[in-house]
Order: structure tokens, then sequence, then C-alpha cells
């Protein structure tokens, strides 16, 4: 299995050139079936981890040390690097999440985001001035332990409910002036946006969300200059989709929601081959 170092390397390398996919898986089970597919690297998601313990995704309902063991939990069922969805760092000051970051480069990870949402929805962003200092302050954690974990700078506006492309693209580059290696505008949709901020924080990379039906592929964002790209809790969802479709019906006495199960021998020879080549 290759160290946490080694990841790191591959990693960064895979933010150099061209548009990768960094899919998200949110227990072991995810993590070494999207591996097995090939992906290159792969991504927590906040909201895949707190659904799969009944909990809503929120800082206050899932909170850090939790957060970090299930982090923890994926990078080392992954053979491949680790992106640690880190919410907002578990802090408002730049000291104590300086602090926080450190604990999830413990984990192994190969990268972390920052976000500058605040959870308070009357304000929903982090001032300008105060979200400049935490990025700063989780790059010098980041410094601090080695330098070579990747940390993307984060604006929530689109999410957060202050949809302002400027506003977005004044955050994003002062993130970067702050020392965050990837850049990132969940929520942003359209081909003018994405272009907008690819072009506005170049050379650095930009990480772009497709959670849903964008009218994109693959070739259409790299085509636009973006350089990753990862689906947050979609894939979750997608399978709390199914199960609940499954389950409903079963509740009403019907079976019909098994027909498009996965097969357990499938999984059952995935699983065991995986583990042989792990003990070898």
């Amino acid at each position: 299995m290759p160290t946490a170092a080694e990841k790191r390397r591959v990693f960064r390398r895979l933010h150099e050139s061209g548009c990768f996919v960094i899919p998200n898986p949110w227990d072991v089970g995810t993590t070494r079936y999207l591996q097995h597919l090939g992906f290159k690297a792969l991504a927590t998601t906040s909201s895949g981890a707190a659904f799969s313990m009944g909990l809503p995704d929120e800082d206050w309902a899932l909170t850090r040390d939790p957060m970090l063991a299930h982090i923890r939990m994926v990078v080392e069922a992954s053979d491949v690097p680790v992106n640690a969805d880190f919410e907002s760092g578990y802090a408002d000051d730049p000291e104590p999440l300086a602090e926080n970051v450190r604990r999830c480069v413990d984990t192994g990870v190969a990268g972390l985001s920052i976000e500058d949402s605040t959870g308070d929805a009357s304000t929903p962003l982090y001032s300008f001035d105060l979200a400049v200092a935490r990025m700063r302050a989780a790059r010098a954690a980041i410094d601090r332990a080695g330098g070579d974990v990747l940390l993307v700078g984060r604006t929530e506006g689109f999410i957060a409910g202050v949809p302002d492309l400027d506003e977005a693209i004044r955050r994003l580059k002062a993130y970067a002036a702050a020392g965050a290696d990837c850049l990132y505008a969940p929520g942003i949709r359209t081909r003018q946006q994405i272009a907008a901020v690819v072009g506005a924080v170049a050379p650095k990379p930009v990480n772009l969300l497709i959670g849903g039906a964008m009218g994109l592929t693959v070739r259409d964002a790299a085509d636009l200059g973006v350089r990753r790209i990862s689906v947050g809790g979609a894939l979750s969802r997608a399978a709390w989709g199914g199960f609940m479709r499954a389950a409903q019906g079963l509740a009403a006495g019907a079976f019909d929601g098994f027909a498009d199960a996965a097969s357990g021998a499938d999984l059952n020879r995935l699983f065991a081959e995986d583990v042989r080549r792990r003990s070898s």
C-alpha cells in the first residue's frame, strides 16, 4: 500500500494538467469499489458521512472528532489519494482552525478543503478578512506539518444563498493568494460562470461540483479549463434513493424494488479479491 507521502505526490501531479473525476465514497465498501473502477483519487463527503450515521449534514450534528475518524477510515481503506471535505474547519477563529487542520493532516489525507460558510443563515459567509485569515492559518498549519497536503479553498456563496459571481471570484483569488492550491465554488452551473472562475484564478486548478444534471460531460468541463470534478453527496443520495424506493415498496407489500439490486456473488467476489490483495 502506498505511503501517505507517495499518495500526496501523486495527488499534486494530478492537479498539474488535464481533468480528472474525484468521486465521493462514504464508507469502506464504497471506497474500495470506486478504487476498483480505476479512479485515481477519491474525496470524502460530509453529507454522505452524515447520512450514513443518521445525522443531518451540519457541523453541530457531525462534529470534528467523529468526522476525523470517518476521514481516517476512508484514507486507510484506500490505496489512492483522498481529499477530505473538512467543512469550515470546525472553528471560527484562525488559531483553533489551524489546530483542527493539523489533526486532519494527521489522518493521512492528500488534500483537504476549508469553506467560508458560517452555517448561520443570517450571515452565511465569514467576513472577507476573516475568511482570508482562516485560509492563511490553514496553509500555515499544513506547512508546519510538512507542506505536502493540497489545500482547497472553497467559497460557498452559491449554495449558501449568496450567489454573487463577482464576490465568489474576489474570495477565490484572495484564497489563492493566501495559499490555497486549488479553488472551488460549489453551486456555479453555467459555462460562463465556470469559465469566469477558471480564468480568474489561473494557473491554479479549479474543482467543479457536478451533483446533478448540468448538461456537461467531463470533456465539456475539461474544455472549460476545469482540472478536477467532484460529485459531493450525489452518489450517496443515489444509493439512498434506491434504498428508499425498495424499502417503501416493501412497506407497501411489494418486492419490486429489488429488481436492480447488485449481485451478492459479484460483491463477494470483488471484496474477497480485495482482501486477498491487501493481505498478500
